[in-house]
């Protein structure tokens, strides 16, 4: 990472530490800082300024702010017919934080599609810690009494900052994001940051969204800084969710 004009972050530099997010490099997009720790005080600075960590195993901790910003508004998200019809005759039910250490473990294994993970152990504790302090969750699919698909994020103020997802069985992961987007809906929450675009993602309804205006959204929709409580506590099916 030599030479490259970012700045660099002790684990003794307070929480506040960052730069602003213009000074984000261009290429590769969005890198603007490196190094500090994953102490949830710097985590929960970093996201509410439109900052996230995203690094791979032996590299120092990378701060990202990328320009423009994938961000799914809940009531844009996309159900297509087939997955309706999924859906209405699908045994499977939801959960919200049941399950967050199965969720994340689950998103941090290896796939086919991919190679290795970027949810290091470092990483996997810093959430952990962050769910049992209450400000991390995750919403989980369930075929009887087995995880077969979830998503989990973070939740500050109104909006709620995605993570990653998984399936283990076909749409797992889409009937899980349907679920936190009905939530979202019902309860006045008006932003999902999906943080890097993907072709999956704009199918589902996904947008890019300039870092400006995400800011501004953010400014707005995480203040007061605010641990969001409301979320469900029973097991619904999923077919119900089409109900709603």
């Amino acid at each position: 990472m030599s030479g490259i004009p970012i700045t660099w972050l002790s684990p003794s530099d307070p929480p506040e530490a960052f730069p602003d997010v213009d000074r984000a490099l261009a290429e590769p997009d969005g890198l603007l800082a490196a190094g500090g720790d994953l102490s949830s005080e710097r985590l929960l600075v970093a996201y509410r300024r439109g900052i996230f960590p995203w690094y791979e195993e032996g590299q120092p901790i990378l701060w990202w702010s990328p320009d423009p910003r994938c961000i799914l508004r809940p009531e844009s998200f996309h159900v297509a017919e087939r997955l309706r019809r999924q859906i209405r005759r699908s045994p499977l039910t939801v959960s919200f934080n049941s399950a967050f250490p199965a969720v994340i473990r689950a998103c941090a294994a290896d796939r086919a599609a991919q190679k290795g993970t970027w949810i290091t152990p470092q990483m996997l504790s810093a959430y952990e810690r962050l769910h049992d302090e209450g400000w991390a969750h995750s919403i989980e699919v369930m075929d009887g009494n087995e995880l077969v698909g979830g998503v989990y994020g973070l939740c500050i103020g109104r909006v709620f900052f995605g993570e990653s997802m998984f399936s283990a069985q076909a749409n797992a992961s889409k009937i899980a994001l349907f679920a936190l987007t009905k939530h979202m809906l019902a309860n006045c929450m008006p932003l999902i940051d999906c943080q890097v675009e993907s072709p999956h993602l704009l199918t589902l309804g996904a947008s890019m969204m300039p870092r400006a205006e995400f800011i501004r959204t953010l400014n707005k929709a995480c203040k007061p800084v605010l641990m969001y409580r409301d979320w469900p506590s029973e097991t619904i099916e999923a077919a119900k969710l089409l109900d709603k």
